[in-house]
């Protein structure tokens, strides 16, 4: 009679190797379409005097600041500086904590390209709520767009 032994574990061996996983499945988060909406009382568009956008880069770390948002009927976004960052001569950026928007934060940047013009970039953003402001240039006027926090932030 020949020995099994050895065939029978080389067998098994397969079989474990083949029912068994070497990666694990990751869960995914799934979006939470119910956050609260934080501008629900301001228009989808606001348009922005580019003055006010170029006075906000020029504060320092601490300061208490105020972007006029639209018309005088609107709130204006007052907040304190938190960082500023200033690179290479041509890149200048700001982040401001809201006092008057709960949870908010402006990020602007602005950069100077070779021709001399200025480009600025943006938005206010809560990671707590469901919506946000995008700052977008359109006919050569910067208008904050609201959107869907999940349009623009994957989890």
């Amino acid at each position: 009679m020949k020995n099994l032994q050895l065939p029978g574990f080389v067998l098994s061996l397969l079989f474990y190797c083949g029912v068994a996983s070497a990666q694990k499945n990751i869960p995914i988060n799934e979006p939470d379409q119910n956050k609260p909406k934080l501008f629900t009382n301001l228009p989808d568009r606001i348009p922005v005097d580019i003055s006010h956008l170029k006075s906000l880069l020029a504060v320092e770390t601490g300061k208490e600041v105020s972007l006029k948002l639209g018309n005088e009927d609107l709130p204006g976004f007052n907040g304190k500086v938190i960082s500023v960052v200033n690179k290479y001569n041509n890149i200048n950026s700001v982040v401001i904590r809201s006092s008057n928007f709960n949870g908010a934060i402006l990020t602007l940047s602005s950069s100077t390209k070779p021709n001399g013009t200025v480009k600025f970039t943006g938005r206010i953003i809560s990671f707590g709520h469901g919506d946000l402001y995008d700052l977008q240039n359109q006919n050569d006027q910067y208008i904050l767009i609201k959107k869907n926090f999940y349009d623009l932030i994957n989890e």
